[in-house]
């Protein structure tokens, strides 16, 4: 095989390298360019384009050069990048130039003003790996949308050159985290430029020294996507480590990490001529960025209230944790070692900044980073309803004398990217139906009951092409660790060798940890194997997801469904997927029959994986929590209520235990298997369908994102 010079690609394939680095195919025509241009080496770069391309034949690209066929797709795909490249004053007009006013552009482009919006982490694809889990995916979806809507939009986050970690599971069934460094060939990003085409590097003040950041850029179609880097020769080995990794170290790196992204954040936009009208805070991570912006406005010139007022009214700050414990607080002395070189452009005023993160949230008042967001946000959401009630009551300190209606927080639920997440197949079969129109009219509920119209048949025929998609994975994943990677029987048993690809399959896919009680299911194991080991109506449970490396919790939840897995008493039944990542989102989201989620009410932000998996046609079996709260219907799939809110969480579990049994005893798993003289699960195929025309209206980023317009973006950049 001879592996092509990229840059002397066959000239009517010249920006095929172009193509692959914007991560806009991901949603779009080019998925089906690198499809066709080889299959079996996209299924083997895990759908990476840039790999793809760096170890793809030369021979295989010349073909491809002189194929009609490929070459309409190749073009197609063009044109959408180039459409959504175009100068904002373009013949097509977008949501927010309708909305808001198309964006005034400087020369080079840029938009004149610009939402900015910090997150640690951002889930786009899996051959950048700079995730964890939730968090990550809200944010990536978020951007995908803001490119969708045409809002000049530019994100701001870690690189994390060794990313996350991938997950391996032990023969006894323990998360070992092995961290692999990125190979910045394979990824699709680039260095950006400041004006005068240099590489941009900005230098942050931490603690008594300054750390130098290398500033790298990622392409979402109309959205820019800016990646902070520590790592620098000219840095000090413990500073180039600081953006190694997703949520590593202790407290000190934490604090660090987020003084690097509040702080070479702002100093980022600012290198590369960038202005922000709308500084959007997701997560107290980000927090910091009001430091910068307060020590900018204090150095101006402006009083201390006045540069408040300021940072007030163009700042949002969308919280999504409802656990205490997952809130930053710092100890005001760490917090004082590391600002050390920001207090002298700050003078008499660090004490009012300090002031502004000071809170109590059970160990005594420090330095409180959703506090400080809080305090200086003029626009403050949750992620559902329910978070929306939970949130208020939880820092009501913050607002001592207002009522708990009163209390300036309000309540964004969370959605997901619909171009992203829907399947393939299903898109085609909804193109044949409901015309390709459906894909720019996905957030409008009443578009959505021509799924009715539907036949049972083909609708089915899909769900049974997906779920075959997800066992041919399951059982070539469990082939390669036996083959490749010496794996004993147990990881392959436990892999999913032994699944029954004809049974009702449950999927339950999250972090591991202790809230979402991932284990709550095998309560009582003599119950649950009489349904798995129904010989006419068997069940099975597919489970994935990781244990935060520090979590030894969450970590023995995932050691416990490992041996469930391997117990006999459930026949091969139970599965244990490892290594959950993106790509195995997509297919247990798309392939299983029913999505389970079970956490402890109300620790549930919002949750999106249940909203992935009901637009697919994978109806949610869940606690009454998060985004369920507000979108169980009744006839869009089932609510789990033990009737119990006691303090005694060993009879909380016990009674919705029980009231997860009897839902699969007597409605899942007896609607699932009642046939018509067809063979299709006519009932079934009705929840099938009130699941996909309730929840992917109501639950995407489209209506999120103009949620978001509405309340938080426009305001700012109409004053």
């Amino acid at each position: 095989m001879t592996p092509p010079d990229l840059t002397l690609l066959p000239e009517r394939l010249s920006r095929l390298s172009e193509l692959a680095h914007d991560l806009s195919w991901t949603w779009n025509a080019g998925r089906e360019v690198f499809r066709r241009l080889d299959y079996l080496r996209w299924k083997q770069s895990a759908h990476n384009p840039v790999l793809m391309l760096r170890q793809m034949d030369v021979a295989v690209l010349e073909r491809a050069a002189n194929d009609p066929d490929f070459l309409a797709a190749y073009d197609r795909a063009l044109l959408t990048m180039d459409a959504w490249r175009a100068p904002a004053n373009g013949h097509a007009r977008t949501y927010w130039q309708t909305k808001v006013g198309a964006p005034v552009e400087r020369p080079g482009g840029a938009p004149d003003r610009i939402v900015a919006y910090f997150s640690a982490e951002f889930a786009l694809h899996q051959s950048l790996p700079i995730y964890a889990g939730g968090l990550g995916v809200l944010a990536g979806d978020h951007c995908k949308e803001a490119s969708d809507l045409g809002i000049p939009f530019v994100g701001v986050g870690f690189m994390y050159p060794q990313g996350y970690f991938r997950q391996r599971v032990s023969a006894d069934g323990w998360q070992q985290e092995v961290y692999e460094r990125l190979n910045w060939a394979d990824a699709p990003i680039a260095k950006a430029q400041t004006h005068d085409r240099k590489p941009c590097v900005v230098a942050v003040p931490l603690g008594i020294r300054t750390v130098l950041v290398q500033v790298w850029e990622v392409r979402l179609g109309r959205v820019r996507l800016l990646l902070l880097d520590t790592d620098l020769e000219q840095n000090q080995p413990w500073d180039r480590e600081l953006s190694a990794r997703l949520y590593s170290g202790g407290q000190d790196m934490r604090l660090q990490q987020e003084v690097v992204l509040g702080l070479g954040g702002v100093l980022a936009l600012r290198a590369l001529g960038l202005t922000p009208a709308v500084w959007h805070l997701n997560e107290g991570h980000a927090a910091f960025v009001v430091l910068q912006r307060l020590r900018d406005a204090l150095a101006n010139g402006a009083t201390w209230e006045t540069a408040l007022v300021e940072v007030r009214r163009t700042t949002v700050f969308t919280t999504h944790t409802p656990v205490p414990a997952g809130h930053d607080a710092f100890p005001f002395n760490l917090v004082e070692q590391q600002l050390a070189n920001c207090w002298g452009s700050m003078g008499e005023e660090r004490d009012h900044f300090l002031a502004l993160g000071t809170y109590d949230n059970g160990a005594g008042p420090q330095f409180n980073m959703t506090a400080l967001a809080m305090r200086s946000a003029g626009a403050i959401n949750a992620v559902s309803q329910l978070h929306g009630d939970v949130t208020r009551e939880m820092f009501a300190p913050l607002w001592p004398d207002l009522a708990p209606g009163d209390r300036p927080v309000g309540a964004i639920t969370n959605g997901v990217h619909v171009p992203t997440w829907v399947a393939g197949d299903l898109g085609k079969l909804f193109d044949r139906h409901m015309g390709a129109q459906w894909r720019d009219r996905y957030d409008e509920p009443a578009f959505w009951t021509a799924v009715f119209d539907i036949p049972d048949e083909e609708l089915w025929a899909v769900r049974r092409s997906l779920r075959e998609s997800l066992f041919e994975f399951v059982r070539e994943r469990a082939r390669v660790r036996f083959a490749e990677e010496n794996a004993g029987t147990a990881r392959v048993v436990a892999g999913g060798a032994m699944l029954d690809p004809h049974a009702l399959t449950i999927g339950f896919a999250r972090r591991f940890t202790a809230y979402k009680r991932p284990d709550l299911i095998f309560r009582h194991p003599a119950r649950l194997a009489q349904l798995i080991n129904n010989q006419k109506h068997p069940m099975q449970l597919v489970f994935a997801g990781k244990a935060h490396p520090a979590d030894d919790g969450g970590k023995h939840h995932l050691q416990n469904i490992f041996r469930q897995a391997l117990d006999p008493a459930f026949g091969g039944r139970v599965a244990f997927v490892d290594d959950y990542d993106l790509h195995v989102a997509h297919l247990l989201v798309q392939g299983c029959d029913v999505w389970l989620n079970n956490p402890r009410k109300p620790l549930e932000a919002s949750g999106t994986s249940g909203m992935k998996a009901a637009m697919n046609g994978v109806p949610h079996l869940s606690i009454g929590d998060g985004w369920w709260a507000e979108g169980y219907t009744g006839d869009n799939g089932w609510r789990i209520d033990g009737g119990l809110t006691d303090a005694d969480h060993a009879a909380v579990d016990d009674a919705d235990a029980d009231a997860l049994y009897r839902l699969l005893e007597t409605e899942v798993v007896p609607r699932f298997y009642e046939r018509s003289t067809k063979g299709v699960p006519t009932r079934w195929m009705a929840t099938v369908k009130h699941s996909i025309a309730t929840v992917t209206p109501r639950f995407c980023t489209r209506r999120m994102v103009k949620d978001y317009i509405e309340r938080a973006y426009a305001p700012s950049f109409r004053k």
